[in-house]
């Protein structure tokens, strides 16, 4: 089974990425809480443009984050995490 990993080249508004990331958040809030995703997250993390959630991705907010465990949600939910992938101001591990 194959999923689309978007790019930059689908170009999306400021104000779309800005909506996208709100309802992604909102849909995901109870994995923070050590919960599983639930089917609205995981299509949320399926459907969301990689340009839009990587460039809030500061230090501060990587150092709050279980690498390990949010590449495991993702790939949880069906989407691919390319080797190395950098977003934000991090790189997944190999």
């Amino acid at each position: 089974m194959l999923w689309e990993v978007k790019t930059a080249s689908a170009l999306v508004s400021a104000g779309a990425c800005k909506e996208e990331r709100r309802v992604g958040v909102d849909a995901c809030k109870p994995v923070l809480y050590g919960k599983s995703p639930t089917p609205e997250c995981c299509r949320r993390v399926r459907i969301s443009h990689v340009e839009c959630v990587c460039p809030v991705i500061t230090p501060k907010l990587a150092a709050l984050i279980d690498l390990n465990r949010a590449i495991r949600l993702i790939q949880g939910c069906g989407r691919m995490v390319p080797r190395n992938f950098k977003c934000g101001s991090i790189t997944t591990p190999p």
